[in-house]
């Protein structure tokens, strides 16, 4: 795939080296000198000195045989700039990274209509959601956001204590925009009908609201709802801190901030309305015992350092917290501790740079569609319905759908929703859907222009 790349930051050079071993054919615009001529050594891609939104340099970089075009500088008026440029200029798919107070204004404005993009993300934001889900979620197995983090799809294993057991999903009655899309039982995974019976130790994969889905998700499991909110303790009151304790403010569950400036502090004050904010250094122990973190839930370091990080992981797990969490930049050392933190108190890692490239993953696709997650069998796909297709201009309930399929997102302009059987599909709506593979040429039929 020819791929071109604007900014050679840790985020863009991180996918520049991934992408060229996957042996696409990647065009890197980088405006810093010094660090151009570095990757141009080392780096098995087309290195050009200059600026994203230059005409004259997205032509010298193949603007017109570029396939997927990813602006990936620190700039959000650059990104914006030269992906909007790239997809005047015939680039199909066009992703933009911006800064995370752009994206959190997004519900007001719609910045991917206005400047012609397909995408847009944050790394800060990216890392936060993975950070949160072991918090928001801690007994799903798999967890992961879609429509802009209106919609989240959980796995749940049904517990021995489940009042769904034997239960059909018609008798279920999930919660109105909460949908039952995949059962696992044993080696083979289907998409459920109706009629389709729950059984103990099943792997039930549920899509909604996510506010909605904690409630039906400890039905599943069988687990009777408690009163004790989670106490959760992040350090640092960076990006990566404060969008973390925005969406953890969310859900049921104390949040207390270390952070070591105090302008910063007085900041986050004005901006969390549910998190208490600490001056403090979460690298210090004796600041820890002070806060009496070892009663705390989870402790989640989020600071630039990684080193800080770690160690101030380490002391919280003396500490008495179970489960600590911590930021690591380089995809390598995140991976590694991943593997192997358990053992010293860790329980996951995450690195701004690997998220964003398995964010990037799902637009490295000639399809009409993007997968955003493989299952065995079935596919979570994501796909616009065309302006002339079959299934354009009538309700879900009037579209004569293949065995196999269950819609579990659409997203119209700014509004995202669990699409209901009432609801009209229109020409350029995105659809999300749970797809079986005997389902999916069917399914695109209907939908492709």
């Amino acid at each position: 795939m020819n791929i071109i790349i604007v900014g050679a930051g840790e985020i863009g050079r991180h996918l520049a080296y991934c992408l060229a071993k996957e042996a696409h054919r990647i065009s890197l615009i980088e405006a810093d000198k010094a660090l151009a001529e570095e990757l141009e050594a080392s780096l098995d891609a087309k290195v050009i000195h200059g600026d994203g939104t230059s005409v004259s340099d997205l032509a010298d970089a193949d603007v017109g045989e570029c396939e997927l075009f990813l602006a990936m500088s620190s700039s959000n008026t650059t990104n914006m700039m030269a992906a909007s440029m790239a997809k005047s200029m015939g680039v199909s798919k066009v992703v933009s990274r911006v800064h995370p107070s752009l994206q959190r204004e997004e519900w007001l404005f719609d910045f991917r209509g206005h400047f012609g993009l397909d995408h847009i993300f944050s790394s800060e934001r990216l890392t936060a959601i993975e950070l949160a889900k072991f918090v928001r979620n801690p007994d799903s197995l798999v967890v992961e956001e879609l429509a802009r983090g209106r919609i989240e799809l959980q796995q749940i294993l049904v517990g021995q204590n489940s009042s769904s057991i034997q239960s059909s999903l018609r008798e279920l009655k999930a919660p109105e925009g909460v949908r039952v899309a995949m059962i696992s039982r044993g080696d083979c995974p289907f998409v459920p009908t109706a009629d389709s019976v729950i059984e103990e130790g099943d792997l039930v994969t549920i899509f909604g609201e996510p506010r909605k889905l904690r409630d039906f998700a400890e039905r599943l499991q069988g687990k009777r709802k408690g009163t004790r909110k989670l106490r959760v303790i992040i350090f640092g009151g960076n990006e990566y801190g404060f969008s973390l304790a925005q969406m953890l403010e969310s859900i049921d569950c104390t949040v207390r901030v270390f952070e070591r400036d105090p302008e910063i502090c007085a900041n986050l004050a004005d901006r969390l309305s549910n998190a208490t904010i600490i001056n403090a250094d979460a690298t210090v122990s004796a600041e820890l015992e002070e806060e009496q973190i070892g009663e705390a839930d989870f402790f989640i370091s989020t600071s630039t350092d990684d080193e800080d990080n770690v160690m101030s992981c380490l002391q919280a797990h003396t500490l008495g917290v179970k489960n600590c969490l911590t930021l690591i930049h380089r995809a390598d050392y995140a991976a590694a501790i991943s593997a192997s933190g358990h053992h010293f108190g860790i329980r996951a890692a995450v690195s701004p740079r690997e998220a964003t490239r398995r964010e990037i993953q799902r637009f490295i696709t000639t399809d009409s569609f993007h997968t955003l997650k493989k299952f065995n069998g079935v596919d979570l796909v994501e796909l616009r319905v065309g302006k002339g297709s079959i299934a354009a201009g009538h309700m879900i309930k009037e579209i004569k759908w293949p065995a196999g399929v269950v819609l579990v997102g659409k997203l119209r302009g700014l509004h995202a929703e669990v699409p209901g059987p009432e609801e009209v599909l229109l020409g350029g709506d995105h659809l999300y859907a749970m797809v079986a593979k005997e389902a999916k040429k069917p399914f695109l039929k209907l939908l492709e222009a």
